[in-house]
């Protein structure tokens, strides 16, 4: 009997684990793309510093439960639509989302064509400022992300345990994420795009409207692939060898 709760808490810890590194994936991307925009000796501590916001905000979430089932309760009704305190987060966070990942894809290629015609572009943002930004994506993301983990598992140190060990796992790979994103521009603009998308499906939920998981990731990873598959054949191409070629 006790081998069958151990292996019954074990498998719901996996599956809240692996859950928890899906939904931070965006997480990482968020930090990621901002702390590229710090100087290079900043970079890797703002995405430590980053995540670990993320980690206290959902155990703080988690420590809260009371006020977390408060915010599912109705505050007010707009065209027979009840209006609750997670939607109006979700709402605001989509739309802040939507707005700095357009923000950034402007700025990408602006930058690009500033680069081209040899004009200084922009100074980076501020230390204090990266954090700031990155604490607020962190507050939506994790409500998300708790409100989740509630539904699933009725323990609250498995679900403690599951969100450290992801935000354990996802500093282990940030590193390897941003440097990814870094050195293909193509990457980086299909994550902003991914975040814009993430962005118009938190404002929908936020507005009543439920949009199936499936078909988001499904279009994600169905661009991601195609991405991957120009990277490959980009690499494959042979460059044209000038002296080679007739006068």
């Amino acid at each position: 009997m006790d081998s069958l709760v151990n292996g019954e808490i074990l498998l719901a810890l996996l599956t809240l684990t692996v859950l928890e590194i899906v939904l931070g994936i965006d997480n990482i991307i968020f930090i990621s793309i901002l702390a590229a925009k710090l100087p290079t000796e900043q970079q890797k501590s703002a995405r430590i510093l980053g995540l670990s916001m993320a980690m206290v905000t959902r155990i703080a979430l988690l420590l809260s439960l009371s006020w977390i089932m408060t915010l599912t309760k109705p505050l007010f009704a707009v065209h027979g639509h009840e209006v609750s305190g997670r939607d109006l987060i979700l709402f605001g966070g989509g739309l802040f989302l939507i707005a700095k990942s357009t923000h950034e894809i402007h700025e990408k290629v602006r930058n690009v064509s500033l680069h081209q015609n040899s004009v200084q572009v922009n100074k980076p943002p501020s230390y204090i400022a990266a954090l700031i930004q990155i604490a607020l994506l962190d507050m939506v993301f994790s409500l998300d992300s708790v409100i989740t983990a509630v539904g699933m598992v009725n323990e609250i140190w498995i679900m403690v345990t599951a969100i450290v060990i992801s935000v354990v796992v996802m500093m282990l790979f940030s590193t390897w994420v941003s440097d990814f994103i870094d050195k293909n521009p193509t990457i980086k603009i299909l994550a902003l795009s991914f975040l814009l998308l993430i962005g118009v499906v938190l404002t929908a939920e936020g507005l009543g409207q439920e949009i199936s998981k499936g078909y988001i990731y499904f279009a994600m990873a169905f661009s991601a692939f195609i991405e991957f598959v120009n990277m490959k054949m980009r690499k494959t191409e042979e460059p044209v060898d000038s002296a080679k070629l007739p006068p």
